[in-house]
């Protein structure tokens, strides 16, 4: 046995016996983290993320999302993209994690992309909609909708910049125009159902990872998180950002309890890397798709400083 897989199996051992066990220990006050990740979710993520799901299902595998980025490829093609980079951008930035993700695995199963492909395109591809970044995280979390625009931009920017230099250092090939016949015979059905396969599974990703960021949290396992982050910002911010490792959402709304001079660039950071909850939900399509763990989590750590980076503009 490889110890590269026990120390994997290790860890991953330890986490579910903590996680279980201060649930089993605390339920008065996991149980209620667990309702409050639930309603997060549903407040913030829900209304953005489900209609545009089950637009981006319907315009993928009807094959329409393919046909309308066919007059697009003397462009993508200048930036060493397939054709269909177009629309799967627009689709992830128009819905937000993980519809990206999902997106370029609907592509990759219907022959339009391969495993390279996927490889470039899931850096442009992975980011977050307008919906979330203004409305949940400026209007609602940071009180502030100008807030919400300004990382909005440093967001987009940072994704765009990171990709696009992934592409030029990647070796070219040839691109594939061909159109792939749709295959689904229930095309409505079957776009909604996964749409809501899709959105609940999201729900759940948050509600585990807001628990466990805090349980973590209570039982000092980010303490040397907190530690490396407290020399750049306050102990309350350091803690917020330790939790938006593991739960991004969660960590931004904890900085936003008690505002800090980084708290901007920092809620930046945390959208764009994505913390653990939301890797692990694209990880869920990419893998499948050929994309490896590790260089996806690197190409997002790299596009969250750049974004912090960014914002420190603005401060």
């Amino acid at each position: 046995m490889k110890p590269s897989y026990v120390i994997r199996f290790s860890v991953c051992a330890l986490f579910l016996t903590v996680v279980a066990g201060a649930v089993i220990i605390y339920p008065e006050r996991y149980v209620s983290c667990c309702l409050d990740g639930f309603m997060m979710w549903a407040e913030c993520v829900l209304p953005s993320l489900f209609p545009f799901m089950v637009i981006t299902l319907i315009a993928v595998k009807s094959g329409f999302a393919e046909k309308a980025s066919l007059p697009l490829r003397k462009i993508t093609g200048l930036f060493n993209l397939p054709p269909a980079s177009a629309a799967c951008f627009l689709i992830s930035a128009c819905s937000g994690y993980p519809a990206g993700a999902r997106c370029l695995l609907e592509f990759y199963e219907n022959g339009s992309l391969d495993e390279k492909d996927c490889k470039k395109l899931s850096a442009l591809c992975s980011s977050s909609g307008p919906l979330f970044i203004i409305g949940s995280i400026g209007v609602r979390m940071l009180d502030d909708k100008s807030a919400g625009w300004k990382i909005l931009l440093a967001h987009f920017i940072s994704i765009i910049s990171i990709a696009l230099i992934i592409s030029f250092f990647s070796k070219r090939k040839k691109n594939n125009n061909l159109l792939r016949k749709p295959q689904n015979k229930n095309l409505l059905y079957d776009s909604f159902y996964n749409a809501v396969i899709s959105v609940a599974v999201a729900g759940g990703f948050i509600a585990f990872f807001s628990v466990s960021a805090k349980i973590l949290s209570d039982f000092n396992f980010l303490i040397l998180f907190e530690k490396l982050f407290s020399l750049f910002t306050d102990a309350k911010s350091a803690n917020g950002v330790a939790i938006g490792l593991i739960e991004a959402t969660a960590g931004c709304r904890e900085l936003s309890l008690s505002p800090a001079r980084l708290t901007l660039p920092l809620c930046g950071f945390l959208i764009t890397f994505g913390g653990a909850s939301i890797l692990a939900q694209q990880l869920a399509y990419l893998t499948k798709a050929g994309v490896k763990t590790l260089y996806f989590i690197f190409v997002k750590l790299l596009q969250g400083l750049l974004c912090f980076a960014i914002l420190l503009i603005f401060i």
